[in-house]
This record gives C-alpha cells, structure tokens and sequence, in this order.
C-alpha cells in the first residue's frame, strides 16, 4: 500500500461518470471535469450509457475514474475499473457513502493535489463467483461487496450446504448466505449483523441472514479460502451479486466463491484512519442509529 509521505505521478487523463438519472450528479459531473481541465489534466464527464466513453475506458484511455454518486454507483464503476486496474475516486452524492471520502463541498479543495501528487491507492480485494451446474460453469462474476445465495420473492428459507476448501463446514436454514469480502462487511453483511472489517484484509466472511435453527454467527475466514455453497433445497432461489441483477439457481447448483486475481484500488487523499472516521460519522448521523442511541 502506497503512503502518502510518497507522492504519485499525476493522473492525466480523467474520466468523471455520474449514473443519468441523477441530474444533480450529472450537472456535478460536468462541473468536476470542468474544473480538472482548468488545473491541466485532461478529463471528460459522462454517464454510463455512453458507450463511446466505456469503450474508451476499457480500451485504457483514462488512467482515474471519478464517479459522482452514492455506494452504488460506486460499485457500478468498480465492475468497470478493476478488470483494468484503474483507479477509482468517489466523490458522495448519495445517502451513506460507506466506500466514499470525498464529500460534495470538499472536492475544490482536494482535486488540486492530484497535481501535486499528494495522494496514496488503497488495494480492495475482489471475489470470484462461480455458478456451476451438473458439472459444467454457466456464470461466472465478480463481486466487489458480497454474493448472496438465498431465497427471491417465496417466502420460505433455503437450504445451503456450505464448505470450506472442499470439506463440509455446515448446513444453513435460513433466508440466505452471505460471502463478503471485508468491502461488503458495510454493507449487506453489516445489516444481516455481522462485523466490520479492515477494508485492506483479504479476508472473506460469511453470514447466515434470518437463519432458522441453524448456525446464526457470522464466521471470518483465513486469506485464500475458498468457500463452496450447495443449493439442497428451496422455492425460486437466486445468486445476488453486489444487489445487480439475480441469477435464478435451481437446486443441486453449486456455487464457489474465492478471491478474484483482479482488485480495485481507490485513489484516497487522507491518512488511513479515514474508513473508521467516516464510518462512525455515517452511523451516528445514521437517523436509526440515532433513535437507538437516544433510547
């Protein structure tokens, strides 16, 4: 990991992306890239409709991607970046912003030191999610927070049949089964209660959500293991990765999840600590958490 007491060769070429159907984020877009040509990087807006941008950006053209959103457009580039190892900046327009550091009224004051070079990357991991059935891979994916195996819209639990590098660990009853990486540890994990983990460990975790006379704890497991998922049992079941579009499953699929070869670095202005100020600032201006508090 890169510290900021070493400076970093300037980005020269930037592509700023805003999901369209947030027009603020579109305006914000277009403003952002506006103010980086004015400091002498090279940079464009766009959304993720653009194809000619996309192309252009898988192609290596851009060496930062900078969305303007919330978590989700975050991961929406992420999926974009990692294959290419571009780095990625996040500037918040969203509600919580557990993956972002730069807050709207900040970016002014800190995107002039992407010239000077005053900056660090932070390496995430990513997992590689395998969907195999009667033998033969018919999906296979990358998740930046967590995949989801777990029942769709029939109330009723599934049941999973879980290992770890190839031994059976054990049987889940319950509305799902989690596989985070420690990036998703805030975000569908942290809601079924699991913990949080350092964002730079290589760590996967798994949690049970709403599980039914079965194991209720989330387990964290050592860097390089391999988790495998058997569906046995359960009603229009569905793999869900980083909440994108379900995959429906059908019973006797196996699923394998394990650390993908790519990662996503984040380019961060601030020290370390950052993830745990934001954090605990997201959560105690968090309304719920506030209630709870006061209670």
């Amino acid at each position: 990991m890169n510290t900021m007491s070493e400076l970093q060769k300037a980005p020269q070429n930037v592509l700023v992306i805003a999901p369209k159907s947030i027009p603020s984020a579109a305006k914000e877009a277009k403003r952002v890239a506006s103010f980086l040509e004015k400091i002498g990087i090279s940079s464009q807006a766009a959304n993720f409709s653009e194809s000619k941008s996309l192309k252009a950006l898988q192609a290596g053209d851009f060496d930062l991607v900078i969305t303007i959103g919330g978590d989700g457009t975050v991961l929406r580039a992420g999926h974009l970046c990692a294959p290419h190892d571009i780095p990625l900046l996040a500037i918040d327009m969203g509600r919580f912003g557990f993956l972002i550091e730069v807050d709207p009224d900040e970016w002014a004051a800190l995107l002039p030191r992407l010239v000077s070079g005053e900056f660090w990357y932070e390496r995430r991991m990513l997992l590689n999610v395998t969907l195999i059935r009667n033998g033969n891979v018919i999906h296979e994916s990358e998740a930046i927070n967590e995949a989801m195996i777990g029942r769709g819209s029939v109330v009723r639990p599934v049941h999973v049949r879980a290992s770890l590098d190839n031994r059976t660990l054990t049987t889940y009853v319950a509305d799902g089964l989690i596989v985070s990486t420690p990036t998703g540890s805030t975000a569908y994990a942290l809601a079924a209660g699991g913990p949080i983990l350092p964002p730079d460990l290589r760590n996967l975790l798994i949690i049970p959500v709403a599980p039914h006379l079965s194991v209720d704890r989330a387990i964290v497991l050592a860097a390089g293991a391999t988790v495998g998922v058997e569906l046995l049992k359960g009603d229009e079941p569905v793999l869900s990765i980083d909440g994108r579009e379900p995959v429906s499953l059908q019973l006797g699929d196996k699923i394998e999840v394990a650390a993908s070869e790519h990662s996503l670095r984040f380019l961060r202005f601030q020290d370390a600590g950052y993830f745990y100020q934001r954090l605990i600032s997201i959560m105690d201006n968090n309304p719920a958490t506030q209630k709870k508090n006061n209670d």
